[in-house]
């Protein structure tokens, strides 16, 4: 049997960092009320003259090398973001460009906001088991604070820059061994930024916008639907899970989450402190950190979930 298993992770923060003191000055709001409802202490912003294929180009790389591989044998690019470089041609083209890849192997953008990572790696999964792709690189990269309104204490104390990578490649040992996705456009007004381009100028708000309470609920109640969902196909249960990554949007979700699966917080990677949310680039954040401190180890069940605007939701069940 084919599967597609991950043999390198990497990620990339910016080097500025506004940290929840910094936003005091700037917004209504302080360090113990963002703490208290979110668990961010602080973000990482991307400078001027960065885009989103520069961060997905360091995580990149970083991927690339702990994978042992060169650029070459890559024979798909996938990149998920809400926030690309320009309309088009997508990030994805433009980061094998940077990269130096001539193979001409496909290479696309998913946009699945916070659930873009677990979409795009379902789907890198699917292009090795049907055996059109042996190597992939799977990239969350974002620039949102870009797309926040630093007015809206809100939401601009929630989301920061970063971007993590993946390389995935046909194995006969398992990898991935489970996945499921959703989504229910009757929701989308919950977390949106409706703007767009029309005649060269933007037509309607261009900020990211969130019922916070709204999303909670949500979010809370499918993430341990789609997680029931892959342990069920599995005949497993929430005490197999050795490490649960989830994305890392906020710390009420994740613990909210994990309370309802009857799992520990001692199984949780937890980063969302040291980068807020990444939206499509936190989750290969968490994971790059995790298996780069020796946490997660070989043998062991890892459970990555996310749900994102749209909304779009899923879960991925990975044997590493």
């Amino acid at each position: 049997m084919i599967y597609s298993k991950i043999i390198g992770t990497g990620s990339y923060l910016p080097e500025k960092v506004l940290s929840n003191y910094d936003l005091e000055k700037i917004v209504d709001t302080s360090h113990d009320w963002i703490l208290s409802r979110s668990g961010i202490v602080e973000r990482h912003i991307a400078a001027d003259n960065e885009l989103t294929s520069d961060l997905a180009l360091h995580a990149s790389r970083n991927a690339i090398e702990a994978a042992g591989i060169s650029g070459e044998e890559i024979d798909l690019i996938i990149v998920a973001t809400t926030s690309p470089d320009q309309l088009f041609p997508s990030t994805a083209c433009i980061l094998q460009d940077k990269l130096g890849i001539k193979n001409r192997g496909p290479a696309f953008d998913i946009q699945a906001v916070c659930g873009g990572f677990v979409y795009a790696l379902n789907t890198a999964d699917m292009y090795i088991k049907g055996g059109q792709a042996k190597t992939i690189l799977v990239v969350g990269a974002e620039v949102l604070s870009r797309m926040v309104d630093w007015n809206d204490r809100t939401t601009c104390v929630l989301f920061g820059d970063g971007a993590g990578a993946v390389v995935l490649q046909t194995s006969s040992s398992p990898g991935i061994i489970a996945g499921k996705l959703h989504a229910d456009g009757n929701h989308r007004h919950m977390l949106k930024a409706e703007g767009n381009i029309r005649n060269g100028e933007i037509d309607g708000d261009p900020f990211l916008r969130m019922d916070g309470q709204a999303v909670f609920k949500f979010a809370v109640k499918v993430l341990s639907d789609v997680v029931e969902e892959v342990l069920e196909e599995k005949e497993l249960v929430g005490s197999d899970i050795d490490w649960m990554v989830p994305h890392q949007a906020n710390i009420r979700i994740i613990e909210a989450t994990a309370k309802k699966l009857g799992l520990s917080m001692d199984n949780v990677v937890v980063t969302v402190a040291n980068h807020g949310n990444t939206s499509a680039a936190s989750i290969p954040l968490a994971l790059d950190t995790a298996v780069r401190d020796g946490r997660i180890k070989k043998g062991q069940n890892i459970l990555i979930e996310a749900v994102g605007g749209g909304f779009t939701w899923g879960a991925l069940l990975i044997k590493w």
